[in-house]
């Protein structure tokens, strides 16, 4: 009882100084020529570091950008070994690549990860003497990164719009939460062209780690007026776009539609913040590198019914907003309802309801760890004993008791 008090005072008092702290949002650039606008972005004397993955290299999905690049004469170099969780190891070798090509400014290209890369590198030019596992925690960067770009290639993660970046602990596998101010970009790039056939998969586990997002920022206890209008907006675009965008990849106005759900997700939760369904997924994908968007997939709704009636009201205003519900539903009818509706379409999407890569084994570890990351700052409806985590990896695995 003494540490929920002590979780829940220093929830409180981080709420109260959020409205004191300066939440800035990247300058957007969309449209036809949007690769145009972005070259306004340099100069004759900038060198561009490129932090991507192999896979969208050997797609060929920069050339746009790089296109743009050489016609403005702006000189360039490409990291691309980031790694689906990207690693310390990921930030030590592409800060050598910014160093040894004395680059000036920095896009993040790719989904979550790449851009995560890429702010944690702009991190360290800044904070040379400090490590990534120094900076974990709020605010520990506290300078002004070089000039960085975000151009998401997935309708999802919201990491062109969010103060955090996830990393992963090459030697114990731990996830590493960094979150600061200065790690928003400066200039999102939303070239929604760039999510046209993308496999399903990937857009249905991007497009439910974006409803993850939205959701977590709408029930905790540190959302805001503008963060409620964000999620449901973010909500109702998932609701009619994401099945949409899943059967049919090259349809642009549902690509538009997620990319701009994804975006207000990531406004909406980079202010409220997460909850213990990110948790418990960035401790999964640290130990068994599972994909994030796949893990808040299958968490989310196993979650939501852990919470119960903690969460029905907020549940229920969400059914009512998407308009899954009657009238004169009860408020526990129109939750479940929301719940239903989230395990139907990770099911017609192919998204499994269990992780089966948990290992009894680990269950303890894993508990100690989302407990670790979820407490203090985390504005959870509920704050769980590591004894509860442990019963929901149970759950996750597919083991009731």
């Amino acid at each position: 009882m003494n540490n929920i008090l002590y979780y829940r005072t220093k929830q409180i008092i981080f709420r109260a100084g959020s409205y004191f702290m300066n939440w800035r949002t990247p300058e957007i650039l969309q449209g036809e020529f949007v690769y145009e606008d972005l070259m306004t972005k340099f100069n004759d004397k900038d060198r561009v570091l490129i932090v991507t993955d192999n896979v969208l290299k050997e797609l060929g999905l920069l050339d746009k950008l790089t296109d743009a690049l050489d016609f403005k004469k702006i000189p360039y170099v490409i990291y691309h070994k980031t790694l689906p969780n990207p690693t310390v190891t990921n930030i030590e070798e592409a800060l050598s690549f910014y160093y040894l090509n004395n680059c000036t400014k920095i896009i993040g290209f790719g989904g979550g990860s790449p851009i995560d890369c890429a702010k944690i590198v702009a991190a360290r030019v800044v904070c040379p003497k400090k490590s990534v596992k120094s900076m974990e925690g709020f605010q520990k960067i506290h300078r002004k990164l070089p000039y960085l770009i975000a151009v998401p290639t997935t309708a999802g993660t919201g990491s062109e719009t969010t103060i955090a970046a996830v990393i992963t602990d090459d030697t114990t596998h731990e996830k590493i939460v960094i979150s600061d101010m200065n790690l928003v970009p400066h200039c999102a790039v939303m070239d929604y062209m760039l999510t046209l056939g993308l496999p399903k998969f990937i857009t249905a586990t991007t497009g439910m780690d974006a409803l993850t997002h939205a959701i977590e920022a709408f029930i905790g206890n540190s959302n805001t007026k503008q963060t409620r209008i964000d999620s449901l907006l973010a909500i109702k675009l998932i609701h009619e776009n994401l099945y949409t965008a899943y059967m049919d990849g090259s349809n642009s106005s549902a690509r538009i539609a997620m990319q701009t759900a994804s975006y207000n997700a990531g406004k909406a939760f980079t202010r409220a913040y997460v909850g213990n369904v990110h948790a418990m997924a960035h401790t999964l994908g640290g130990a068994y590198n599972l994909a994030h968007g796949l893990a808040n997939s299958v968490i989310l709704p196993v979650v939501l019914r852990e919470y119960g009636s903690k969460i029905s009201k907020q549940l229920s205003c969400i059914s009512d907003h998407i308009g899954i519900c009657e009238k004169n539903d009860s408020v526990l009818i129109k939750a479940m309802k929301l719940i239903f509706w989230i395990e139907d379409l990770n099911k017609i999407m192919g998204i499994p309801n269990s992780i089966p890569e948990i290992n009894t084994a680990d269950i303890k570890m894993l508990s100690k760890r989302a407990f670790k990351e979820a407490n203090p700052f985390y504005p959870v409806p509920e704050i769980w004993s590591v004894a509860k985590f442990e019963k929901v990896f149970l759950k996750l695995k597919g083991e009731n008791q």
